[in-house]
C-alpha cells in the first residue's frame, strides 16, 4: 500500500475555533438537538439584511460592467470612494494610490503577515484578538506575542506591556479597535500611546477597524488620526458594517509620510497581482454602499446596544458566569467559572451536547489571556437570546 501524500505542517497546523466548534454542532443536530448558533460574527445570518439598494447595484454591474479582470490595486472608482469616506468620517488625508482592494479582511492579513515576516520575526497581538492573526503569523513561521486587554479596565489595552515585549525581531503591532471577541472600545489616550510606541520604535501599526461604526457605548477613535510620523496599515472592510459579509469585499490603507514601508507597500501589491484582482461586480456595489443612505446603521447599532444591555444583564445573573459590558462591536467576552472542564474548550463543547448553545471557547483567541472565557454574540433577536441563556444557566446550575 502506498504512502499517502502529507499537507505541509504549515497547513495541518491552522486551527480556526471560530469553525471548530462547528464539528461538535453538527453531531450535536444530528442527535436531535435545536442548535442556538452563537459562534460567527454573520449579522445576515439573523435579522440583519444587506439594504436593497446594494443589491440592485450587483444586478446592474454584472449586465452593465466589463466583467473581465480588473485593476490589480482594485477599481479606481472604488479607492477613490473609499478615500472620501476616510476623509468624511476620520478626517484622514489620502490618496487612491494608498489603497488596495482584497477579498476581505482576511486577505489582507494573509498578504500583510507573508510580506512583513521571516521566520522567528514576532508580531504582537492583542490578546485576546481575532484568530486570524495568529494562524497567519504561525503558518509564515513567526512567533505571536500577545499583549494583554485589562478585563477589569473594559478591556483596555495594556500599553506597559508591549513596551515591555518589544525585541528586536518584533515587526509590527496590531490593533483590533472596536476589538473582536471583547467587544471592547479602546480610549483615545491608550491608542495615542501605542502610536508614540510604534514610532518609537519604527514598528508598522496594523489598525483593524472593521466595526468602526459599530459603537453603541462609548466613541471610536480611529489610528488614522496619529501623528504622522507613525507608520500604519489601517484595514477596514465590508461584511460588518456594510452587512455584506458573502460577499469578500475588504480594504487597506497605508499612512507612511516617511516612506518606511515603501518596500511592504511593493511587497504587498506583487502578491495582489498575483492573485490577479478583486471580484468586479462587488466591487462596483461596494462603492455604492458607501455613497448611498447610511440610515440603516443608527438601526443596527439600536439593536446591538438592546441586546447588548440584555445580555449583559443576563449573563451576570448565571452562577459561575461574570462579564463585562460590551461597548461595541458584535461580540461579549464572558468569564467562566470551570467547576466541572479542565478548560474552556470542554466547557464550550459539553454545552453544545448537553444544550446545543454554541459558544466559542476564549483560549481560541489567546492561549495566555482568554482561557476560562467564552466568545458569545449580540446578533440574534431578543427571543433567542433569552432561550440560550436560559439553556446556558440550566446547564451551569447542573455543573455547580
Amino acid at each position: 500500500m502506498k504512502a499517502k501524500i502529507k499537507a505541509s505542517r504549515r497547513a495541518m497546523g491552522m486551527d480556526y475555533a471560530i469553525r471548530e466548534v462547528v464539528v461538535p454542532a453538527a453531531v450535536a443536530a444530528k442527535a436531535g438537538k435545536k442548535l442556538y448558533n452563537l459562534n460567527i460574527g454573520d449579522p445576515n445570518k439573523w435579522d440583519f439584511e444587506t439594504p436593497e439598494y446594494f443589491k440592485e447595484t450587483l444586478r446592474e454591474a454584472v449586465d452593465n460592467t466589463d466583467n473581465g479582470y480588473g485593476d490589480s490595486q482594485g477599481n479606481l472608482n472604488l479607492r477613490e470612494a473609499i478615500v472620501d469616506r476616510e476623509f468624511q468620517k476620520h478626517g484622514v488625508k489620502i490618496t487612491s494610490d494608498d489603497v488596495y482592494i482584497t477579498s476581505g479582511v482576511s486577505e489582507c492579513i494573509n498578504v500583510m503577515m507573508a510580506t512583513l515576516m521571516e521566520p522567528g520575526d514576532e508580531i504582537l497581538v492583542p490578546g485576546p484578538g481575532y484568530p486570524s492573526y495568529a494562524q497567519y503569523i504561525n503558518f509564515y513561521e513567526g512567533k505571536v506575542v500577545p499583549y494583554r486587554q485589562i478585563e477589569d479596565e473594559n478591556w483596555r489595552p495594556d500599553v506597559d506591556m508591549i513596551r515591555k515585549r518589544i525585541t528586536n525581531r518584533t515587526k509590527a503591532l496590531v490593533v483590533i479597535n472596536p476589538n473582536n471577541p471583547t467587544g471592547g472600545v479602546y480610549d483615545e489616550k491608550a491608542l495615542r500611546e501605542m502610536g508614540d510606541i510604534a514610532a518609537e520604535y519604527d514598528l508598522p501599526l496594523i489598525s483593524d477597524e472593521i466595526y468602526d461604526k459599530i459603537v453603541f457605548d462609548g466613541k471610536f477613535f480611529s489610528m488614522s488620526r496619529l501623528s504622522e510620523d507613525v507608520p500604519r496599515i489601517i484595514l477596514n472592510g465590508f461584511s460588518k458594517v456594510n452587512l455584506m459579509p458573502g460577499w469578500r469585499e475588504g480594504y487597506c490603507y497605508f499612512m507612511d509620510n516617511n516612506g518606511l514601508m515603501d518596500e511592504i507597500r511593493e511587497g504587498m501589491m506583487k502578491q495582489f497581482r498575483v492573485r490577479i484582482c478583486p471580484n468586479v461586480p462587488c466591487q462596483e456595489a461596494a462603492r455604492v454602499s458607501l455613497q448611498g443612505p447610511q440610515d440603516y446603521i443608527v438601526d443596527m447599532n439600536r439593536k446591538l446596544k438592546e441586546r447588548a444591555d440584555f445580555s449583559y444583564k443576563r449573563l451576570n445573573e448565571i452562577p459561575g458566569i461574570e462579564t463585562k459590558k460590551a461597548r461595541g462591536a458584535l461580540y461579549m467576552f464572558p468569564k467562566v467559572e470551570l467547576t466541572d472542564w479542565k478548560t474552556d474548550k470542554d466547557f464550550v463543547f459539553d454545552l453544545i451536547k448537553e444544550e446545543g448553545v454554541v459558544l466559542v471557547h476564549g483560549s481560541g483567541f489567546c492561549k495566555e489571556f482568554g482561557q476560562g472565557h467564552f466568545r458569545t454574540i449580540l446578533l440574534p433577536p431578543m427571543d433567542t437570546l433569552v432561550e440560550a441563556y436560559d439553556l446556558l444557566e440550566k446547564f451551569m446550575l447542573r455543573h455547580q
